[in-house]
C-alpha cells in the first residue's frame, strides 16, 4: 500500500507533506528523481508527531541543503524528510565557549556567528556549502579541521519519534564518518569554540574564501568532493594522475579546475554523473592502484536498465 494511505489523518501535522516531489531543486547537481513523499516539519515536535504516526517499516531518508548528494533518477521511495531553516536553523549562545546549533544551520552562517562570538575553530565551516546536519553525519572538515573536534553533544529524534542527546563519545565519529543509533535524525548540537581575537578569526575565513574561490568550481553545479582522500594521499592527485581531469560522460565532467570534483555542465542526468565516478574509480584503480571510495552519498533507486554497476566490485 502506497505510504500516503497509511499515513492516516495526518491534520494535526503541520510542515507540508508533499506526494511524488521532484527533488531536484533540491540538490545542488539539480538531477535525480522523486521521492514519493516529501515532508519538511515545522520543528522538533512536528518531526516527533510525523514520525510517531508513520509505520515502523516505512523507510525514511533524510537529506540537508543537498550539497554533498546524488540522487539516482529513480528517486526515494518511502519518505524523505528535509530539515527546514526556518525549523532547525536557529543557535543559541549557552556559554563563553558553547553554541547550541540547529541542524539546518548553513555551515557558512555557523562560522560568521562563531565569529560574531570572537570563538576559533569555526572558520572551516566557512567554506563548506553544506548544513550542520550533513557535517554532523559525515564529520565534514576542511584546511585540517573536522567537526567531531566541535562537538560537544548531539541532540535527534529516533525512528520511534523520541527525543535522546548523546555525548560526542557515542556518535562514532572516524574520518567522514558517524555512527548514530539506526534512524536517529540529528536537530541540533553543543558545539565548543575557543575565544580568539575576532581579526584573527575574519582572516583565518578570508584565507578559506580565497583558496575555495581559487581552487574550486564553486559557480558549478556541483556535489563538493567526491571521492574521500586515501590515508596519506590526496584523491584530486591521484584522478589527475589517472588522465581524468576533464573527463565526460554525457553532461557530466570531470572539472577542469578541481578534479575531485565532478559537475553538471549542463543537462546531465544521476545516471550520467555516477557513471562517470565510477569511471573514475576503475582509471584511478589501475593506474595508481587505490580504490578510492565515495565522499558523496548516492541516494534512491536506479531507471531499470539503467543501473551503474561499481567498476570495483563495491
Amino acid at each position: 500500500m502506497a505510504v500516503r494511505a497509511r499515513l492516516g489523518d495526518t491534520s494535526h501535522i503541520r510542515g507540508p507533506i508533499e506526494d511524488n516531489r521532484s527533488l531536484k531543486d533540491l540538490v545542488w547537481f539539480k538531477v535525480g528523481g522523486p521521492a514519493e513523499i516529501l515532508f519538511q516539519p515545522a520543528d522538533e515536535a512536528d518531526l516527533q508527531a510525523f514520525l510517531k504516526l508513520l509505520p515502523q517499516d516505512v523507510p525514511v531518508t533524510v537529506i540537508g541543503l543537498g550539497s554533498n548528494l546524488l540522487i539516482r533518477d529513480g528517486g526515494i521511495d518511502g519518505v524523505v524528510i528535509r530539515l527546514s531553516v526556518r525549523g532547525f536553523g536557529g543557535t543559541e549562545v549557552l556559554s563563553p565557549t558553547r553554541i547550541r546549533a540547529g541542524a539546518a544551520i548553513p555551515d557558512k552562517f555557523l562560522a560568521a556567528k562563531a565569529l560574531e562570538l570572537g570563538l576559533s575553530g569555526f572558520a572551516f565551516y566557512h567554506g563548506i556549502p553544506g548544513g550542520l546536519g550533513g557535517a554532523l553525519t559525515m564529520n565534514a572538515g576542511a584546511h585540517g579541521s573536522e567537526t567531531a573536534e566541535r562537538v560537544i553533544e548531539v541532540r535527534g529524534v529516533s525512528r520511534q519519534g523520541d527525543v535522546i542527546t548523546l555525548p560526542v563519545a557515542e556518535i562514532g565519529y572516524s574520518y567522514r564518518h558517524s555512527a548514530p543509533p539506526p534512524g536517529f535524525i540529528f536537530t541540533s548540537a553543543v558545539l565548543e569554540g575557543v575565544p580568539a581575537d575576532k581579526e584573527t578569526i575574519s582572516q583565518a575565513m578570508k584565507a578559506v574564501t580565497e583558496h575555495r574561490e581559487a581552487a574550486q568550481p564553486i559557480k558549478a553545479r556541483t556535489g563538493g568532493s567526491t571521492f574521500k582522500n586515501p590515508p596519506g594521499q590526496s584523491a584530486w592527485k591521484l584522478i589527475d594522475a589517472a588522465g581524468c581531469r576533464g573527463l565526460k560522460v554525457g553532461d557530466a565532467q570531470v572539472s577542469e579546475l578541481h578534479c575531485n570534483f565532478l559537475i553538471n555542465t549542463g543537462d546531465a542526468s544521476a545516471h550520467d554523473v555516477e557513471l562517470l565516478g565510477e569511471t573514475v574509480r576503475a582509471r584511478v584503480f589501475e593506474t595508481c592502484g587505490v580504490r578510492l571510495d565515495w565522499e558523496i552519498k548516492r541516494l534512491g533507486a536506479f531507471v531499470p536498465g539503467a543501473e551503474v554497476e561499481p567498476f570495483l566490485g563495491r
